[in-house]
């Protein structure tokens, strides 16, 4: 297994763990994105909650005007030479719980795993500077535990324009200038838009790490 490379301070407390499980601790996590300043996860705390099985947080809800959960993400280094991102969840709700997109809420919701490039300016100006899990490697958003392992040789999504296969220097940059690596709550219909649980919900990393 490859640890994370960690940039500048947060190295320590990423490999260092939860009590039970693995990978970053709830500090090392943000819940965001923060783009210019706003944080676009509504009514979020900026970290998961520090629980003994793993970082933790309630997803907001029951409709939209409550909060949605959008990015959590960790700061890393270069991605390059590593072969695949793993994680491992579990997500409790209630009977009859419903996700809901908060951009598509006519599509299913899904969890996405994702990285982002050094530098990314959150603009159309930079399509490829975020990937997104692959169109088929998605996970759709329902009680239980799941483990979720995408290689970094499988056909990712960026942000717009072509994919990793059809855009490999684009792909190949975005790895050895990598920033930030995590997952996304949303749908198809935009990947990190944003989700919300009509009935109380809670979402736990059992485990994450970079091979």
């Amino acid at each position: 297994m490859r640890k994370l490379a960690l940039v500048a301070m947060a190295s320590a407390a990423l490999v260092s763990g939860p009590a039970i499980g693995g990978g970053p601790p709830a500090e090392a996590w943000e819940i965001g994105p923060i783009i210019r300043g706003k944080n676009y996860s509504q009514r979020m705390p900026l970290r998961p909650d520090d629980s003994r099985a793993g970082p933790s947080f309630a997803i907001p809800g029951p409709t939209a005007a409550q909060g949605s959960v959008h990015y959590l993400t960790v700061p890393t280094g270069p991605l390059r030479g590593a072969r695949a991102i793993v994680l491992t969840y579990r997500i409790d709700a209630a009977p009859g719980t419903r996700f809901v997109p908060r951009g598509s809420p006519q599509l299913p919701a899904t969890l996405s795993l994702y990285f982002q490039r050094a530098g990314d300016g959150w603009t159309v100006r930079q399509p490829d500077w975020r990937w997104y899990a692959p169109a088929n490697r998605t996970m759709l958003l329902r009680p239980g535990t799941y483990t979720v392992r995408i290689g970094l040789d499988e056909d990712w999504v960026a942000m717009t324009g072509p994919g990793a296969h059809a855009n490999p220097r684009g792909f190949a940059e975005a790895l050895a200038e990598t920033a930030r690596v995590g997952f996304v709550f949303g749908s198809e219909g935009g990947r990190g838009h944003g989700v919300y649980a009509t009935a109380p919900a809670r979402f736990t990393i059992l485990d994450f790490r970079v091979e």
